[in-house]
């Protein structure tokens, strides 16, 4: 392990001045957005190696997670590289969701807007918003000061979630979707590929979500993080007994809200 210094404690057991406004919110947040400033400083063959275990063995990032806590004293991710790479390979899948629907260039750079700013940046920050209020004030073990769930923390959890969704549904998913969305949609083995595909990207979201918070030391019942599969489970069996086709709809909503 690395050596780090501890912070000063008083007798109190209070931080000393210097300590407490290093380890305030907005200090974090100013020194993450200092360093997204400077791609030199940043770790890209540990993001890369993060992304490549979140598909293998995702339980490994959240023990780099815990290795940060005890030499930096936080839980989220202090170097951006991680989300400029995700933002990489958001542009790029988005644009090739746009030349698979043959969308003109204004209508494909539309879509990666939307993409980026609604689908990901505001759907993230809703959904990390909720996790973090929910997991502080329902699944505390005991509620003290001196744990809490950061909120950088579950932006964080949603970033690593969210990465095998996005390589799932905009990615490899292209390499099918001429064969679900215009020569099968209406056949079972069409729709069957395409919610396959929905049903193992938001099996991963779910799952690497509940490591995400089970890895923390002072939560309980996080199993209930668990529960949605149920929900996924019902909806995908009802789906391929309707044949509904989610690939299908996503391709239309994508064309419709870019005109």
């Amino acid at each position: 392990m690395l050596p780090t210094s501890s912070p000063q404690i008083h007798q109190n057991g209070s931080l000393s001045a210097r300590d407490a406004a290093r380890h305030t919110a907005g200090a974090k947040r100013y020194k993450y957005l200092r360093r997204l400033l400077h791609f030199r400083q940043m770790d890209f063959e540990f993001a890369i190696w993060q992304m490549l275990y979140l598909f293998t063995s995702p339980q490994k990032v959240y023990r780099n997670f815990h290795y940060r806590k005890q030499t930096k004293d936080q839980w989220a991710r202090d170097d951006p590289a991680f989300l400029v790479l995700l933002s990489i390979w958001l542009c790029v899948s988005t644009v090739g969701f746009g030349l698979v629907l043959d969308m003109g260039f204004v209508e494909t750079l539309k879509l990666l807007l939307w993409v980026v700013f609604i689908d990901c940046i505001g759907v993230g920050l809703l959904i990390s918003t909720l996790m973090w209020f929910v997991t502080n004030k329902y699944l505390m073990k005991h509620r003290s000061r001196d744990y809490d769930v950061e909120w950088g923390y579950a932006f964080d959890v949603h970033l690593n979630a969210f990465y095998p969704l996005l390589v799932i549904l905009h990615f490899l998913q292209l390499f099918f979707i001429n064969y679900i969305v215009v020569t099968s949609s209406d056949w079972f083995l069409g729709y069957f590929v395409g919610n396959t595909l929905w049903l193992i990207a938001i099996g991963y979201y779910i799952y690497i979500t509940f490591l995400g918070y089970s890895a923390l030391p002072f939560l309980k019942n996080t199993v209930v993080l668990l529960y949605p599969f149920a929900l996924l489970g019902l909806l995908y069996v009802l789906s391929i007994s309707l044949g509904w086709n989610f690939t299908k709809g996503l391709c239309w909503f994508y064309k419709h809200r870019v005109q």
